[in-house]
């Protein structure tokens, strides 16, 4: 069983920053792909960016690129998302996820087996 606890969320004025943190713990050896994905409210889960665990390859949605960074520190098993530049359309409760695989580009949340309870960001205007 994996664990993914994520924090660091808050209310941001439009422009500022945030950096999100995933910490996983437990069976951390099955998980290969660590990702980021929002919900808004009465939209979908969209995925937000990807990253391999051994490698450190990287994907971002189109949505985001240039704005966000996704990043891991293998001695904390933690998972970052700086985001800069933040928007009001970036408001949305954000879930770290993880699941065995290759690539960062799995984008379908259906494929992830572990997610954590999310953390809300809420950008204001």
């Amino acid at each position: 069983q994996v664990q993914l606890v994520e924090s660091g969320g808050g209310l941001v004025q439009a422009g500022g920053s945030l950096r999100l943190s995933c910490a996983a713990s437990g069976r951390t050896f099955v998980y290969v792909v660590m990702s980021w994905f929002r919900q808004a409210p009465g939209k979908e889960r969209e995925f937000v960016a990807g990253i391999t665990w051994s490698g450190g390859n990287t994907f971002y949605a189109d949505s985001v690129k240039g704005r966000v960074t996704i990043s891991k520190d293998n001695a904390r098993n933690t998972v970052y998302l700086q985001m800069n530049t933040l928007k009001p359309e970036d408001t949305a409760v954000y879930y770290c996820a993880a699941r065995l695989g290759s690539s960062p580009r799995t984008t379908n949340p259906q494929l992830y087996g572990y997610w954590g309870q999310g953390t809300q960001v809420t950008v204001s205007s």
